[in-house]
């Protein structure tokens, strides 16, 4: 490979955000030429909303995918802490929605350090891990709500406010999503534990060697991810101002998505929360205009499944392509 053609793949590795802000862009636009309510203010405003808890769940997904981990449990758990709490208020009125918040965060913590258990301590994979703990989750939604579920009327306003109610004219939602990609930017960037989970995913081995604790980390984050499903659940009865037991079937595989779509490597050990949070946006969109186009909910699934695979594979090439074009730059 010649050198002008590794700089440019080079390039292309270091501001793949900037070439996925850019296809955002042109979606958009193409979306608008189909639509022209795409870009009404309260559609914009839906759509960020909507993205928001989206959002949440890919930053816990991204630490663990970063240690070379996976969860298809967080629908589960995000289900089963939202369930909790709206039973709670709906039987205490006068619960105070930054308890029932926190409330949540601790079930999906409590989720989360049993499935980080599991996988660091017992040596469970973690789509078997997660895999079980989806179904177990889901299982005890259903039994904890006999079946049934919570509607607007049965929960305070107060608490439905979390998830219609403004600050400074912006939702709580997004706030909520700006904070915790604040603090969690500050966490990888500038902590030595945010170095160390990079550092294990990049390369087990030698991260022991260094004496970095990897059952320390894999309770970390798998309890982080947990935390931020459980979040979610709040966020998400508060938003649709109903929680049931089927709440957000699925839903992890739009997070995952969300992840690779922003670059987060499977392999472990690389990614951006910059990435992620366009790969939310992209998801958001998709959801929120691809209905607004007139396409069919099946076409809709399958299109989604085509961007996602083309974007695997353009990451994939590009990746690899360095990587070889490095290691041949180290033998000349």
């Amino acid at each position: 490979m010649s050198k002008a053609n590794y700089s440019i793949l080079a390039y292309l590795t270091k501001f793949r955000e900037a070439g996925l802000l850019g296809f955002i862009v042109l979606i958009a636009l193409l979306i608008q030429l189909r639509s022209p309510v795409f870009f009404t203010m309260g559609n914009l405003t839906d759509l960020l909303i909507n993205t928001a808890i989206l959002s949440i769940l890919a930053v816990g997904m991204m630490l663990v995918i970063i240690t070379r981990g996976i969860d298809l449990s967080i629908g589960s758990t995000l289900a089963l802490s939202g369930m909790t709490v709206a039973m709670l208020v709906s039987s205490d009125n006068g619960l105070n929605p930054v308890m029932a918040i926190l409330l949540g965060i601790l079930i999906g913590a409590i989720c989360g350090v049993l499935i980080g258990f599991l996988v660091a301590k017992l040596n469970i994979l973690p789509i078997i891990a997660t895999l079980a703990a989806m179904f177990i989750f889901r299982g005890m939604t259903f039994t904890i709500s006999d079946g049934s579920w919570i509607s607007a009327h049965q929960m305070p306003a107060e608490f439905l406010e979390l998830g219609r109610g403004t600050l400074f004219g912006v939702n709580y939602l997004v706030l909520i999503a700006i904070v915790i990609y604040a603090l969690f930017s500050y966490f990888l960037n500038h902590t030595r534990t945010g170095r160390q989970i990079y550092a294990l995913g990049s390369n087990p081995e030698s991260a022991k060697v260094s004496g970095i604790s990897s059952t320390k980390i894999y309770l970390l984050v798998y309890s982080l991810m947990g935390a931020l499903a459980g979040l979610a659940g709040v966020l998400w009865v508060a938003r649709f101002a109903s929680a049931q037991g089927d709440t957000a079937t699925g839903f992890e595989m739009n997070v995952i998505a969300a992840c690779i779509l922003g670059g987060v490597a499977i392999s472990g050990g690389s990614g951006k929360l910059s990435g992620v949070l366009l790969g939310s946006l992209l998801i958001g969109i998709m959801n929120n205009a691809l209905p607004l186009l007139g396409i069919s909910p099946f076409w809709q699934t399958g299109i989604q499944g085509f961007i996602i695979l083309f974007a695997v594979i353009t990451n994939t090439y590009v990746k690899r392509s360095v990587e070889h074009s490095q290691l041949l730059r180290r033998q000349i």
